[in-house]
């Protein structure tokens, strides 16, 4: 639609709206799904959009987002909780572990954390990790956090930058970024942004906080199968399957772009379709059904466990869509065009812009999903007028991303969660968690400007 009004109301509706979602979700608390619906709402009507049309517009935004974003997060996270039942995890870490020896144990625990990171949320990985991460530390001793913030560290940047996790997926789709892509070059990033920005501030500084291993914070949760575990091959099999069989797809397609293969072909197009990444990751969730817990559990109990992973993320999943709506009336009434080019008339290039706004959000709110997605459709127009390349777009979703991870504290539940687990005080967990992401963060937005060069 043609704007109601000029830049400055557009921005300043903005800005309002922002002030106002952060007061309900803070102050208020308000649920973020239900705060993110009201204020998409209440701006569509304050930005001059027709009243008739408020309510088509905002649903066909939530949906367009869900589309992208429920499918991929519900596949992954029935593979996660697969490899969690079976015993996928146990095995990754004990065999790391005793392949990388006693002193490089953090990182054992760092490497079995991103394999598994790949389909689990941060919350989820972290809890399936905790008697891995005790065990270990009981093993060879020393302050807990030299073996629990690699791991943590881990998930946090697998769940903050790769697909099937809910931000980036939504973030790629808002700005138009390719999922496969985002994947392919997310999952380097975070691998060495986790190296760097984790790892090596972990072992030479966080780590040496100390804080005593105490392991009773462990509840009575289903535990893995007893019996025969999965092999180690199996279990990482299953985790890089989707990864080849996206690379595949990124590749051919790519060949077809520059007419180096032909632009029809059975085979290639077959290859091409189970390389789509909602269907690399049912390729992957079938083998591991079948060659992992058929073994083991009945058709009835598979369906229980693949349908209790999915209740948990439903919250996910509908504040995710919410947040797409509200990037969605941004777009439609014309604040999105307005506030890139206030932006470009800073001089702020759009990926420093991208990191400077998620932070913002971060800070204020807490939410890392609610930063990303609002980022992501605030600057939605920016992008289209920009025209960057593919994978351009990729690296402005890998800025929005680290802007999203940045300093946690307080007002994020994932501060409490690692605080809980680990027996840390608030001001403890200020010096170390809150440090530790805020250099993880900081990582993946250097690297993401060297991916913006590149591009």
């Amino acid at each position: 639609m043609t704007p109601a009004y000029g830049s400055a109301t557009l921005l300043l509706i903005a800005a309002l709206a922002v002030a106002v979602l952060l007061v309900l979700i803070i102050v208020l608390r308000m649920h973020a799904f239900v705060a993110l619906v009201l204020v998409s709402l209440a701006t569509a009507v304050a930005a001059g959009v027709p009243l008739v049309d408020v309510p088509t517009i905002s649903i066909a935004a939530f949906g367009s987002t869900l589309g992208s974003v429920a499918l991929l997060v519900g596949l992954g996270v029935m593979i996660g909780r697969l490899l969690e039942v079976t015993g996928g995890a146990q095995v990754l870490a004990d065999t790391l572990v005793s392949r990388f020896g006693e002193k490089r144990a953090p990182m054992a625990l760092g490497v079995a954390a991103l394999l598994f990171g790949l389909p689990i949320f941060f919350d989820a990985g972290l809890v399936v990790f905790l008697p891995i991460i005790f065990s270990v530390a009981k093993r060879f001793g020393g302050s807990v956090l030299m073996y629990a913030l690699p791991a943590a560290g881990a998930f946090a940047a697998m769940h903050a930058i790769v697909p099937p996790h809910p931000g980036p997926v939504t973030a790629a789709t808002e700005i138009g970024a390719s999922i496969g892509l985002t994947l392919l070059v997310g999952v380097v990033v975070a691998v060495l942004a986790w190296f760097v920005g984790v790892y090596l501030v972990t072992t030479s500084w966080l780590g040496k906080v100390h804080v005593p291993i105490d392991d009773s914070v462990l509840t009575g949760g289903r535990e893995p199968d007893e019996g025969s575990a999965p092999a180690f091959a199996h279990v990482l099999g299953i985790l890089l399957l989707p990864l080849v069989l996206i690379g595949v797809n990124t590749v051919l397609t790519t060949l077809r772009a520059n007419e180096t293969i032909a632009a029809e072909g059975g085979v290639v197009d077959a290859v091409i379709f189970v390389g789509q990444t909602p269907v690399a990751l049912l390729v992957a969730l079938l083998v591991a059904t079948y060659t992992l817990a058929i073994r083991r559990h009945s058709r009835e109990e598979i369906e229980g466990l693949l349908n209790d992973a999915l209740g948990p993320i439903c919250a996910i999943i509908l504040i995710t869509g919410a947040g797409g709506m509200f990037g969605g009336v941004l777009r439609y009434s014309g604040i999105g065009e307005a506030l890139s080019d206030s932006l470009a008339d800073l001089g702020l290039p759009l990926i420093v812009s991208a990191f400077v706004i998620a932070t913002i959000l971060r800070v204020a709110q807490g939410s890392a999903t609610v930063a990303l997605t609002t980022t992501a459709g605030l600057l939605s127009a920016g992008v289209t007028e920009a025209d960057p390349s593919s994978l351009q777009l990729v690296a402005l979703v890998l800025a929005i991303a680290a802007g999203a991870t940045v300093l946690s504290h307080v007002n994020d539940s994932g501060f409490w969660l690692v605080s809980r687990f680990f027996g840390m005080d608030v001001k403890t967990t200020l010096r170390t968690w809150t440090v530790l992401e805020t250099t993880l963060g900081v990582t993946i937005f250097v690297l993401a400007l060297g991916v913006w060069a590149v591009g």
